[in-house]
C-alpha cells in the first residue's frame, strides 16, 4: 500500500517541468543549439556562418516546439482544475465576493 503514494520518476519529472517552464524551454534551446552545432561541425563543406546559422534555425524550432508544449501543459492543468486548486489558497474570499 505505501507504493502506491510514491511517485515514480516520470511523475516527479513532470512536476518539475510544470513547475520551471521557461528553466525547462532554456535548457532545451541550449541542448538543441550545442547539438546542431557538433553535427554541424561534422560536415568539413560549410562554412562557419553557416554551420551558427543552422545551428540557431533547429534551436529555434526546438524552443517553438517546446513552447507549444509548455502551451499545452498550461491549458490541460487549467482545464483540469489543478491549478485552480494550487493558487485557490493565497486568494481570500473577502476580496472577491463573486468567487463563492
Amino acid at each position: 500500500m505505501a507504493e502506491s503514494n510514491t511517485k515514480t520518476s516520470f511523475e516527479s519529472l513532470r512536476e518539475w517541468v510544470v513547475e520551471h517552464k521557461l528553466r525547462t524551454v532554456g535548457c532545451l534551446w541550449l541542448s538543441g543549439i550545442t547539438g546542431s552545432i557538433a553535427y554541424n561541425w561534422s560536415k568539413p563543406a560549410m562554412k562557419t556562418s553557416v554551420r551558427i546559422i543552422h545551428a540557431r534555425l533547429h534551436a529555434q524550432a526546438l524552443t517553438l516546439a517546446a513552447l507549444a508544449g509548455a502551451a499545452v501543459v498550461e491549458y490541460y492543468d487549467h482545464k483540469s482544475g489543478t491549478k485552480a486548486d494550487r493558487y485557490a489558497k493565497f486568494l481570500p474570499l473577502e476580496t472577491y465576493p463573486h468567487k463563492d
